[in-house]
């Protein structure tokens, strides 16, 4: 559907701007109640003016603003920056490991004594530069990351102007990061200090998983969570293993636990959630919490498959993220989504399933608001972050082209991502990184492939 009807009430147009685009297409994602998900404004120009979206405009109507800089990309869509809610961004130096292993073989016989063996500042550094490079060239510009060092791993995002919500992890037992619960809470309070000014990192908490955290600890993050208004992240429900050892040691199902706790609630994400039934979705509904899917890394370590429709159905936000390049074993939003869209219709056994403007919304505005975000980014909307990609639609696969949203899920399109803003500005020009040297990164990764490979 194309359509040249503003996406917004009408407002004074601005006179001068820093930046001016005009584009083939744009694509708002704006709220459903404010217009259609699936609507699509042709020749239309966006101006952005401190960081913010000032005015979308026509085309015609836009050419009267003055602006430092004017970029015209007549064969592009424009698109609210995808927002990759769940990854451990460090363990993209992990790629390619330890493939082809089911979920708890995989975990406490390759990855674990790996990291063990090796995780550290520096890795969680180059791993989390590596990784960022990576998402900004296939449309991400915001990620949710849980994994040891933290800190490492914010103040890189924040170097290369990368916008990221951190949750820094929690456990019962010690790691190369902190020695107990009270240890990592307290290192990422600090933390969370040290970028409570940020205009692009927050900081949320991390419990790993109801299996790795005791019922002390969890509590205790729930009140301070509460208390700060901050994120909690946390694996849960991943494989029906999990639920059925829970059930047999406890009596109590993980997400019956996690809301006895208090851990549930409008800002809480459950990730990967595929052991569902109807009491927990139920739940989850009534909590008004999140849910975070996760279908590459769910499939590949066979650990099942989410429930999105019925999620949906049930009026429960779903994000999407990528997990690990470990587990994936890419970072790329864009065949996320068409995998998300993919499974969605198999295994609900109805095409109309999550439909390609549905998945668009998850991996855009339903990954902010599950982040707590969605009133600064997930979509092209004034006043909110200069949080934009731009993908050029002109290539031989995506002819011909009689649906522009329809293209960007179901073909190739995060290899064909050419611009990406944060705050207005320019991270990714022409697929050239502006932040990150890549062959500088790739002779620091190159060192790590010969260190853990040897």
């Amino acid at each position: 559907m194309s359509s040249s009807t503003p996406a917004h009430a009408p407002i004074a147009v601005p006179t001068h701007v820093d930046t001016l685009i005009f584009a083939r297409w744009i694509i708002p994602v704006a709220p459903a109640n404010a217009l259609p998900e699936d609507r699509v404004l042709e020749n239309y120009a966006i101006a952005i003016d401190g960081g913010r979206i000032a005015a979308l405009l026509p085309a015609a109507a836009a050419r009267s603003i003055e602006a430092r800089q004017t970029i015209t990309l007549d064969e592009h869509a424009l698109l609210p920056g995808l927002v990759n809610t769940h990854g451990h961004a460090p363990m993209s130096l992990l790629r390619g490991y330890a493939d082809d292993f089911p979920l708890h073989r995989w975990l406490n016989e390759q990855i674990w004594p790996a990291e063990g063996k090796w995780v550290s500042a520096e890795f969680a550094r180059d791993g989390a530069e590596l990784a960022i490079a990576e998402m900004l060239r296939s449309g991400t510009t915001c990620f949710g990351d849980m994994y040891f060092f933290p800190d490492a791993i914010a103040r890189t995002a924040s170097a290369a102007g990368m916008r990221a919500q951190i949750h820094f992890p929690i456990f019962d037992f010690p790691s190369a990061w902190g020695d107990s619960a009270d240890d990592y809470i307290h290192k990422g309070l600090l933390l969370r200090d040290e970028f409570k000014h940020s205009n692009l990192i927050t900081i949320g908490f991390g419990p790993h998983a109801p299996y790795t955290v005791s019922d002390a600890p969890m509590s205790r993050v729930a009140m301070l969570a509460a208390e700060l208004d901050a994120a909690i992240q946390i694996h849960v429900h991943e494989t029906q293993q999990e639920v059925d050892e829970a059930l047999a040691k406890t009596g109590e199902r993980p997400l019956a636990r996690l809301h006895r706790l208090g851990i549930l609630g409008p800002r809480t994400q459950c990730v990967h959630a595929t052991a569902l039934n109807d009491d927990d979705i139920e739940l989850l509904q009534r909590t008004n919490s999140h849910v975070v899917h996760c279908p590459e890394s769910n499939m590949k370590l066979a650990s099942g498959f989410c429930p999105v429709q019925k999620l949906l159905d049930a009026g429960i936000n779903v994000g999407l993220g990528t997990d690990g390049a470990a587990s994936n074993n890419d970072l790329d939003l864009f065949a996320e989504l068409r995998s998300a869209a993919l499974l969605a219709k198999a295994t609900a056994r109805d095409a109309a399933a999550l439909p390609a403007h549905a998945a668009l919304f998850m991996a855009t505005l339903g990954g902010a608001k599950a982040l707590g975000l969605d009133e600064q980014i997930g979509s092209l909307e004034i006043g909110k972050a200069a949080d934009i990609i731009a993908v050029d639609m002109s290539s031989i696969e995506t002819q011909p082209l009689f649906h522009p949203i329809s293209q960007l899920v179901y073909t190739n399109s995060g290899s064909r991502v050419t611009h990406s803003w944060i705050g207005g500005k320019l991270l990714l020009e022409n697929r050239r990184l502006t932040t990150i040297d890549p062959l500088e990164l790739r002779g620091r990764i190159a060192h790590w492939r010969k260190k853990i490979g040897s």
